[in-house]
């Protein structure tokens, strides 16, 4: 059995889920999170923030819910009657998603984009006006009285998707309120990039899930500078605790000055079981 430590409740309180390798079982130890504090009578509303790739709701075989709004950005376009190929908008973008050829007309290249404004901001002569686009979709799934899912999806091939992950979590964040929720757990991303950043921000704990392995060991030190630089509290969960090796694990806890695991999963058939069959809200350790 493993105990998983719950955080005492005064007011709504909001986790973040995280660790800078995939496939560590991030999302896993969420969803059995989430069933422990559903088993003590709390109301949980879980975000999934991983929009490039969300899988929470395969993992309790639901599906994605009701599209609740969709997220639209700005996108360039140059006004060809005011321009005048002076090339300031190339120097300005630091996506180099705007190409110019002597003599020529800027060309936008949409999908590297990232929609930061600087180009039409800066243009001296106003010759970059502004489309909206479609960039991703927040679906809403309440799967029972006590349990809420709202996953983000983003559209493919994005440059930077981190205006999807803010507004999922604005979403978020107002339908708890009107609900009245004790718990907000966010499954970020892996990786330590923008959107990761954001879903971790303002958050009152950070649950860091790593494994047993050199690769796990270098990506738990890349999310535990991030952590630290963002001030967020944080506890450690091993997981598949019985493979591999713990001595680098340990090495980069040193490194940070962490004196324990928090949690420690062993390799379990049971949860393999479980996660093979889309059976995840079944499954308690």
């Amino acid at each position: 059995m493993v105990a998983v430590a719950l955080v005492t409740i005064n007011k709504m309180k909001k986790i973040a889920i995280t660790g800078g390798k995939g496939g560590t079982g991030k999302s896993t130890f969420t969803i059995i999170f989430a069933n422990k504090l559903i088993k003590k009578d709390k109301k949980v509303l879980l975000v999934d923030c991983d929009i490039e790739c969300p899988n929470l709701y395969l993992l309790i075989n639901k599906g994605l819910g009701k599209i609740q709004t969709k997220v639209y950005t700005q996108k360039p376009v140059i006004d060809k009657n005011k321009c005048q190929q002076c090339g300031l908008c190339v120097k300005n973008c630091r996506n180099n998603a705007i190409f110019i050829s002597p003599k020529k007309y800027p060309i936008i290249l949409e999908h590297l984009c990232s929609s930061c404004g600087a180009c039409w901001l800066t243009c001296p002569n106003e010759a970059i006006k502004t489309k909206k686009e479609e960039i991703g979709k927040i679906h809403l799934n309440k799967i029972s009285s006590k349990l809420t899912l709202i996953t983000g999806v983003a559209k493919p091939a994005l440059e930077d998707t981190s205006s999807i992950v803010k507004q999922l979590k604005d979403f978020s964040l107002d339908l708890a309120h009107k609900n009245k929720v004790d718990y907000i757990i966010y499954d970020t991303a892996a990786g330590t990039h923008c959107p990761v950043i954001i879903a971790l921000l303002d958050n009152d704990l950070s649950y860091v899930v790593t494994e047993p392995t050199p690769l796990g060991a270098h990506d738990l030190n890349l999310i535990l500078t991030l952590i630290e630089k963002i001030k967020i509290k944080k506890k450690i969960v091993l997981n598949q605790a019985n493979l591999g090796k713990i001595d680098s694990t340990l090495k980069i806890l040193k490194k940070h000055k962490i004196k324990k695991i928090d949690i420690k999963i062993p390799y379990s058939k049971k949860i393999v079981k479980h996660y093979s069959n889309g059976d995840m809200l079944n499954c308690l350790i």
